[in-house]
Order: C-alpha cells, then structure tokens, then sequence
C-alpha cells in the first residue's frame, strides 16, 4: 500500500573496473630497481633525480615514470632514468593503525546516521588500484573527522559503493527506504554521502518520496579526500549541523564559495551542480538557499521558511515509474527523436525547450500523438532560470492543445524525476496534470494553484 514502509531489495551494483584492474595487477607483479634495491607498489621511497628530492608513498603508473603520493596530498610523477632511489619503508614492515577503542556514546549529542553511497567522508587510497575507496564505520568516519564528535553520535552505513553517474532509480527507492528505517530507529538526523554529478537527481527524488520529520542533508565533495584542497571535511561538518537543526528538510549542502567560509542550504529540489571542478558549483535556481552554515562557529542563518523537525509524520511514498525520458530539442531535431520514445513503450516525457518551452512546430504531432495515447509531455525550459509559459505565441499554445503540460519554473532534470515519482502514483492524466503543476516539496515557486 502507498505511503506505508513496506520491504524493498536492495541492489548492489559494483563498480565496473577491469581495466584498471589488470593494469594495476600488471604493476604490481613488477618489481622496480634502484641503487640494488627492489621497490613496489605502496613503498616508502625517496627519489632524487637533478639534485630534486622527492618523497612519498608508491603509486601505480601506467608509464615507465614512478609516480608517488607524497605527504602533502598531491601525486608526482618521476622520470626513472638518472634516479637514485632509497626504501624508506617497506608496505609489508609498516607498523598495523592501532585498534581504536569504539566511540562511545555522548547522551547529551543528538545521534545521525550517514549512509554512503560512494562519498568521500573517509577513505583511503588503494595502491593496488590508486582509486580513492570509501571506509564507512562509525569510528571511521570519526577517525577520518574528529569534528564530529563534538556534533553528534554518528552512525555509519553503506547502501552502496558506486560512482554516481552509475546510480539507478532502483537506488534511489533503495536509499529512501534505509532513511525511513533509520529514522524509525531513532536517528536524530540523516546525513547522505553521495557523488556530485548526479546528487541533484537523487536529492530531488527523496524530496518526493519521503515525508520527514528530521533533516535528511545530501552532501558530497568536488575534490578527493587525498587532496589538500579537498572540500570533504567542510561540508561534512556542515552537513553535520544541519542534520541535528530544525531543518526538517531534504537539502543539499555543499560549499558556497571556493573559500572555507561557509556552506549553503539547498532545498534538494532547487538545486543544480553549475561548474565541473570549482568548490562552490552547486546553487539554488530559481530560489535562494534556504540557509548557510558559518564553517567557522557552526551557526544557520536562514533565508526562506522550512519544515520545522517534528511538524509532519514520517511517510515513504517510494513508488517509482523509471521508464521516463528527458529530451533536449534542438534546432533542426527530427520529430523521430520524440517517435522513438512513444513507440518503444516509455511511460512519460519531459522536453527541454527554448526559451519559454518551445519545440519546432513539426513536433507538434508527436506531442499530440503522445498524450492522446495516455503518455504526459511534460515541457521545461534550457534557459533554467525564470517559467515557462506557452501562452505567449502561437507554438506554445499549439503545443498546449495538444496535450503538453507546463512545468512551471521546475528544472528540467527535477521535473524528470517528479513525473517518474507521479507515475508511480497514478496513470489519470487528470491527477497527473494536477500533480505536476502543483508544488510537492518546494520544485515550483511561480505558479497559480490549478
């Protein structure tokens, strides 16, 4: 029955890297020689070549340079020819972490489970590999960020390891569900490590299935935990803070500045990743930021109301339609590109228009074709910023009678994800007209209530 916790499987989808595999097993069966002596993979060792000395942890290399790890974060690769090389430490003499003690527990904290789902909280490099992988008990993350010790009681749990360009909709049911139980438990708050490509999906899509009582924070890093200019430390922290508010919310929390300062409060429906690599590339479109965090005391100051924590019941809708596509027309695109959506059994379509929501006018057949056949069209805008409106000429209105629906000021990419929610709920074009043009969870700002 909708809206109950009812058991969901768990789908595990393992990151697919044979090829860095057989190339890291390549490497690590070689041995390398310097000064008499045999180095491999995760050796201490020092190099020195024209007079320059480097040191530090050996990596994989799929060139005949060395490359090392060094201390202060950053990977060097050195030229073996004319290097003199010295074992600092043997990989197979180094000293075993010390076991430490389980972290207690504060009564006086609030406790928040962090599930991860590829992050970067805390991780280590794997010199098989080089890949940075994930480590995710509660002591853990503790070790990783002894902050948040003075935050909370934290709980750790993975749901998944993956890149998140590989996440499914069957992990964002999966996900929603382990917050529901996790809250039924007894968290406080729930904070969700998770890849930055594709947070802003994932976010949007718990935004529709869950009802909350307690702050469900999405955080993640642009830049790797190895890096000194890694931003994973901050925005756990302030992730942190924000689970244990009165932000009862899912949101986002990410840098606001490529500096240290402070992190913004997204709704996980307004939010979009703007640049490849800067810190700062998430932000709210067509809002504000419900809030920051000053990195430097921990204090929110909010801009926009919010759910406050306790003022609704937990409920888990997690009834999903995956079968949805999202399309981007361009000048000249052939109306076949829309044919072959409605012809290979898709459930429903979201279109990326110009400006305020148009498509070329010999699309317009297909789009009727589409709806008289029981499959909503639903039309945003590539301009992101500002609604759409096919009332203004005579191709939007022509597209209006025949049958698309205006997403109002939604982004593109979170009205894909409310119509596959939507029609997990219903398949009455009626309801599902209504139900997109009405705000669920913050998605739409401009719109008159129809």
């Amino acid at each position: 029955m909708k809206g109950q916790l009812t058991p969901v499987r768990l789908s595990f989808e393992p990151v697919k890297k044979a090829t860095a595999d057989k190339q890291a097993d390549n490497y690590a069966s070689q041995l390398h020689k310097g000064e008499n002596m045999d180095y491999e993979l995760g050796d201490i060792i020092r190099v020195t070549r024209n007079g320059n000395e480097y040191e530090g942890v050996v990596m994989p290399s799929v060139t005949d340079h060395i490359v090392l790890k060094m201390k202060n974060g950053y990977n060097v690769g050195i030229e073996l020819e004319g290097a003199e090389i010295a074992i600092i430490e043997r990989k197979s003499d180094a000293k075993p972490t010390p076991h430490k003690e389980k972290t207690p527990i504060n009564k006086k904290l609030p406790n928040i489970t962090i599930l991860s789902t590829g992050g970067t909280i805390a991780s280590k490099v794997d010199y098989r590999t080089g890949a940075v992988t994930a480590q995710f008990s509660a002591d853990d993350i503790v070790k990783a960020i002894p902050e948040l010790e003075d935050i909370a009681n934290i709980r750790g749990r993975v749901i998944t390891n993956i890149l998140s360009e590989n996440m499914k909709s069957e992990t964002w049911v999966d996900l929603a569900h382990a917050v529901a139980e996790e809250i039924e438990k007894g968290a406080d708050g729930i904070v969700i490590a998770h890849g930055t490509d594709t947070m802003m999906y994932s976010a949007a899509a718990l935004s529709f299935m869950l009802r909350t009582p307690v702050p469900v924070v999405f955080v993640g890093s642009q830049r790797s935990a190895d890096r000194p200019s890694s931003d994973n430390v901050m925005n756990a922290i302030c992730a942190a803070t924000v689970a244990t508010s009165d932000i009862a919310e899912v949101c986002v929390v990410m840098h606001n500045s490529s500096s240290d300062d402070m992190c913004a409060i997204h709704y996980g429906t307004r939010v979009r990743k703007m640049h490849t690599s800067r810190r700062d590339a998430f932000k709210s479109i067509n809002s504000e930021p419900i809030g920051y965090v000053d990195y430097s005391d921990r204090r929110i100051s909010t801009n926009l109301e919010y759910t406050k924590r306790g003022e609704k019941k937990l409920e888990l809708i997690n009834t999903i339609q995956p079968k949805c596509a999202l399309i981007k027309f361009i000048p000249g695109a052939d109306p076949a590109v829309l044919s072959y959506y409605i012809d290979t059994g898709y459930k429903g379509i979201v279109i990326e228009g110009t400006g305020l929501g148009h498509v070329s006018t010999n699309w317009i057949p297909e789009i009727e074709r589409a709806t008289t056949a029981g499959i909503p069209v639903i039309v945003t805008s590539q301009c992101l910023n500002g609604r759409i409106c096919n009332r203004v000429y005579d191709t939007g209105r022509d597209m209006t009678k025949a049958g698309a629906i205006e997403a109002e000021d939604m982004l593109p990419e979170v009205a894909l994800v409310k119509l596959m929610w939507v029609l997990g709920q219903t398949n009455d074009m009626n309801r599902i007209r209504k139900l997109m043009q009405n705000p669920v969870s913050n998605e739409i700002a401009y719109c008159s209530l129809k």
